[in-house]
């Protein structure tokens, strides 16, 4: 701890009080339904559920950045948190085809009309926002994909787009993750080092599983074989609709490793990425 007397103490540091108390280590802030929190417990001790990667903790209803070292047994509220789960959505500042012209994905609103790839103009009807930390998160999870320009041919998309692994771009039919497509050159990882210790990601909601146009390229909207509790304003979700509402996939074959990448689409792409 940094400052035994003020309480104060940096993430990766380990908490230990008086008498028999155990010490935990202190594993940063997380936002839950946009509350910010304080997590203690076990690093290591993650899970993977079909939602995506999650992490085991406690989680301490309190001020981030402080803690009491005189009565550290009772100093927080405490819940146990074993379902934390990450998601896929879209970067900040990726650019959503509208009616009238294109819109960063963080600046669209619900009720906002966005454009499909097949020319319906259709209602935002939620935009699920999702703030992810690395050192909550997995590398495999934190690290998007950066899909460069052109690189799906066709002039698709028109500038890059980043976008988390596990959402899919709609490619000759079907819908295909971002990490399955992963070429080590026009469509990479991003360099873990040069990402943010926290970084927040986008999602957009509309009545059905649709296609819209992100930067130009086709990629899905949301779709609830991901839990809406896993974003940050969840509650604002339940406060709009009062219930969970659920969304059928659209019905296109979901390709989500890279070896069942068909030969023809694979192929386009080392083309392009040798162009």
């Amino acid at each position: 701890m940094d400052a035994p007397d003020t309480g104060t103490f940096a993430t990766g540091e380990t908490l230990s009080g008086p008498g028999t108390q155990p010490g935990d280590e202190y594993l940063g802030t997380v936002d839950i339904n946009g509350e910010t929190v304080i997590v203690v417990g076990n690093p290591n001790a993650w899970a993977n559920d079909l939602a995506g990667s999650s992490f085991t903790g406690f989680v301490a209803a309190a001020d981030p950045g402080t803690y009491d070292p005189v009565n550290p047994v009772n100093n927080f509220p405490k819940d146990n948190v074993t379902s934390a789960s990450f998601t896929v959505c879209f970067a900040a500042g990726t650019l959503i085809a509208t009616p009238d012209g294109e819109t960063k994905v963080e600046a669209l609103k619900i009720g906002d009309l966005i454009t499909c790839e097949d020319g319906r103009a259709v209602p935002v009807k939620w935009i699920g926002r999702q703030t992810v930390h690395k050192i909550f998160t997995p590398a495999e999870r934190f690290v998007p994909v950066r899909v460069s320009a052109g690189a799906l041919g066709n002039g698709q998309p028109h500038c890059d787009l980043v976008l988390t692994a596990d959402h899919a771009l709609i490619l000759d039919g079907l819908a295909i993750n971002a990490s399955a497509l992963v070429n080590g050159t026009t469509i990479a990882y991003e360099p873990i080092d040069s990402l943010p210790d926290r970084v927040t990601y986008y999602h957009i909601e509309t009545e059905n599983h649709d296609v819209i146009l992100a930067n130009g390229a086709p990629a899905e909207t949301y779709v609830d074989y991901i839990a809406r509790r896993a974003f940050d304003n969840h509650a604002e979700y339940l406060a709009l609709y009062g219930e969970e509402n659920p969304i059928r996939e659209m019905p296109l074959p979901r390709v989500s490793a890279a070896r069942l990448v068909p030969p023809a689409i694979r192929a386009r792409l080392v083309d392009r990425s040798a162009a």
